[in-house]
């Protein structure tokens, strides 16, 4: 069984009560997304699906920066042709990133991106993967690889499902800056707070909505609406599977519990583990 990791270099979690805090702790290095802080990440959302105990997982950076993007010093450092039959260490890296982002993006736990200063490249990509973010009105957000010579390669599936290709076309060739009101207007973004002391107040306030709800029914709803996302099935086939969803969660205990409350003008107790 997946565990979260012990002693992190890269990374700070914080656990309070049903809240995972998961801390990118780089902030001398703007917090860079380096093969270490990568596999830190991984592993703890690689956990989660074993933690029914958290409920909602925070993702934000120290020092008041999100994410400055990918290592480019290593990059610079690996631009060299590779020799006949050297195993590709760089294509394999990237490839991880994938997987991180994906694995972020299939929490079954709510997840929250806080975004302060910068967001870039890897970084703009990680906050297109929050549930719900938030972000500092001074924040900014770019799509820098292509300023750099080279291409933003696995944030892009997501940037482009996040915002759209018109947009995401727009930002991925010009490399241009938002601020944390433009990230809201293209759907970056969903809140947007102009100071530090409301930044932390929206975080608070979403994480009491979202613990009004109910766990396993979270976890069923962001599923499914994957599955709409992803295109290609037929939609009688996703209605008779959503059918499937909503028949199961009523008759479950979370959904007796539920509707029994709303009979009883009361909130409901919400059991902590799936399947309970």
């Amino acid at each position: 069984m997946a565990a979260l990791p012990e002693n992190p270099e890269f990374i700070k979690l914080e656990r309070k009560g049903p809240v995972l805090y998961v801390w990118l702790n780089k902030p001398e290095a703007r917090n860079a997304l380096v093969a270490g802080m990568g596999a830190e990440l991984r592993q703890t959302f690689d956990a989660l699906p074993h933690m029914p105990d958290v409920r909602v997982v925070v993702l934000r950076g120290a020092g008041g920066t999100f994410c400055a993007g990918g290592d480019i010093k290593g990059f610079n450092a690996a631009s060299k042709p590779l020799a006949p039959g050297e195993h590709d260490a760089l294509k394999e890296a990237n490839r991880a990133g994938g997987a991180l982002f994906q694995s972020i993006d299939e929490a079954r736990q709510a997840v929250i991106v806080v975004v302060e200063g910068f967001a870039m490249g890897g970084g703009f990509g990680m906050a297109c993967l929050g549930d719900i973010t938030i972000v500092k009105a001074d924040a900014q957000f770019a799509m820098s690889e292509t300023m750099l010579g080279i291409v933003p390669a696995q944030i892009s599936p997501f940037v482009v499902r996040r915002i759209g290709l018109t947009a995401a076309r727009r930002f991925g060739v010009s490399g241009a800056k938002l601020n944390g009101f433009q990230a809201r207007d293209v759907g970056i973004a969903h809140e947007v707070a102009e100071t530090a002391e409301a930044l932390e107040a929206m975080i608070d306030a979403t994480i009491a909505q979202i613990l009004k709800c109910a766990p396993e029914a979270v976890a069923v709803t962001k599923a499914l609406m994957h599955r709409v996302a992803k295109g290609g099935e037929p939609m009688d086939s996703l209605l008779d599977r959503a059918a499937e969803d909503f028949v199961t969660a009523v008759r479950s205990p979370e959904g007796a519990e539920g509707t029994k409350a709303f009979v009883e003008k009361r909130k409901p107790a919400w059991n902590v583990g799936w399947g309970k």
